[in-house]
């Protein structure tokens, strides 16, 4: 599991360098999702599938928004002529995650059994056990996200909130219509 952990974070690297050097904002964009989703691999690879489920979820609004956001921008391209490179690196991209994809699902647990359940050592056991005692909570969901896990859920909402803002302002129609009244009549 350590060399398939090592493959996909050395593609996640290339996956980033790639966003920075790429022409195209929306290629730029698909770039960051992939290596968004590679990361989701990663923790389910590594026994976390709490941290990885919402990512995925935070992944996939985060990039229809953005998608949504640079369509329009990007229209100049269609003129020119498509980049192979740009166009060649995603499918690229897109074969090797479906395959590290179809890869880690067969060694998941089966559908309908706890991931939990496979590992003797998984942080749920505790949770389990002490959840009650530890954080004064009934409610075992509540205490793993506000007291065990409180930094984390903080942290996916900060990125929530911050994805959401972005798109706010790139979305606006007000800045829009500002702009090309400043520029006058064409």
């Amino acid at each position: 599991m350590a060399d398939l952990l090592t493959i996909l974070l050395v593609l996640m690297l290339i996956t980033a360098i790639a966003a920075i050097h790429m022409p195209s904002l929306l290629s730029c964009v698909i770039s960051l999702g992939a290596l968004g989703f590679g990361a989701s691999i990663a923790f389910l690879l590594l026994g976390a599938p709490d941290v990885a489920i919402p990512k995925v979820v935070v992944d996939v609004i985060t990039l229809v928004i953005l998608i949504r956001a640079t369509v329009g921008r990007d229209m100049h391209t269609a003129l020119e002529v498509r980049e192979t490179f740009g166009i060649s690196f995603s499918l690229v991209l897109l074969a090797l995650f479906t395959v590290f994809g179809i890869v880690v699902s067969q060694h998941m647990p089966p559908f309908g059994e706890a991931g939990m359940m496979a590992n003797a050592d998984a942080p749920g056991h505790f949770y389990l056990a002490e959840g009650l005692r530890s954080s004064g909570s009934p409610n075992s969901i509540a205490a793993v996200l506000l007291d065990f896990r409180g930094y984390d859920t903080l942290g996916e909402a900060t990125v929530l909130f911050t994805a959401l803002m972005g798109a706010v302002v790139l979305l606006r129609k007000k800045a829009r219509t500002t702009e090309k009244a400043a520029e006058g009549p064409q």
